[in-house]
């Protein structure tokens, strides 16, 4: 049976993104939301996810393109005196795997991350990384150690098919075979550990090669070839204007992606298809 999760990335970000996700919750077909612990906008984030408590909060676990949650005293080799990280995700990666001096300043800010969150009166569903580096191998060896003392038992697992989003997305196809190829070794890596844990994730991951084009058009095409099981969907929707998301993510269809997620026609092929919505705990959305 196929089953379908969608998800937000970068709850917290902004007003902007708050608000298109708390839209997208309620009339929309959004069942969870993957918040950044250190982003400005957290606390609003915050706010709306207690006014809605059926809506599914995960960590966004942010080591690059982001802000720590501890002081930037306690990180000296992390982040600048602002308390920012590199904005720079491959020189990032290299430092976090080869200086291991890092190691227990990482694990550090990965624990306040997870704790500030549920410090806030939310329980974590499940738990993703902004660009995906929740899956680097250092970061992984820190979460495989803190997901089960936290109570975190779903994650994301980075796969998606290169050939099936080939079909219907020409662009970037250099890009995103060189993705697929790391995505792809950093999976096989984890899969093991989560297995021998009891942790569990979607077969497949729409979102991974498209990041940021997840219109109704493409949304639309690729549906029909949904694998069996479990698949996640996720997208970074926002409302304009927003001065963060423009400067984060100047590249990003935010509205578009927003427009897709509340399409009444996507709904309605979904139904069609016979494909059910629904959360990590796998309640169905109506």
């Amino acid at each position: 049976m196929k089953r379908l999760i969608i998800t937000s990335d970068d709850f917290g970000l902004s007003s902007g993104v708050n608000r298109a996700v708390e839209k997208a919750w309620k009339v929309g077909l959004l069942t969870g939301a993957s918040i950044m612990p250190g982003a400005a906008a957290f606390d609003e984030a915050v706010g709306i996810a207690r006014r809605n408590p059926a809506l599914q909060i995960g960590l966004h676990l942010t080591l690059v393109q982001g802000r720590a949650v501890l002081p930037p005293a306690e990180l000296p080799d992390l982040v600048d005196a602002e308390g920012n990280f590199s904005d720079n995700p491959v020189m990032a990666g290299i430092r976090y795997f080869f200086d291991r001096g890092l190691y227990c300043q990482l694990k550090r800010e990965i624990e306040a991350q997870i704790v500030r969150v549920l410090d806030a009166g939310i329980v974590l569903s499940h738990l993703d990384g902004h660009l995906n580096m929740h899956l680097h191998p250092t970061v992984f060896r820190i979460l495989v150690e803190l997901m089960p003392r936290y109570g975190i038992t779903t994650f994301r697992l980075a796969r998606e098919r290169l050939s099936h989003n080939l079909r219907f997305d020409r662009e970037r196809k250099i890009g995103k075979t060189l993705e697929k190829l790391i995505f792809g070794f950093l999976t096989d890596h984890a899969r093991p550990e989560l297995d021998q844990l009891g942790i569990q994730y979607a077969s497949e991951v729409k979102g991974v090669l498209s990041s940021g084009r997840m219109t109704e058009e493409y949304i639309l095409k690729m549906v029909d070839g949904l694998q069996e099981g479990l698949t996640e969907i996720y997208f970074h929707p926002g409302i304009l204007p927003d001065a963060e998301i423009s400067r984060r993510m100047p590249d990003y269809r935010h509205q578009e992606e927003l427009a897709a997620i509340t399409s009444l026609t996507v709904r309605q092929r979904l139904s069609e298809l016979q494909i059910p919505i629904q959360n990590y705990r796998g309640e169905v959305k109506c």
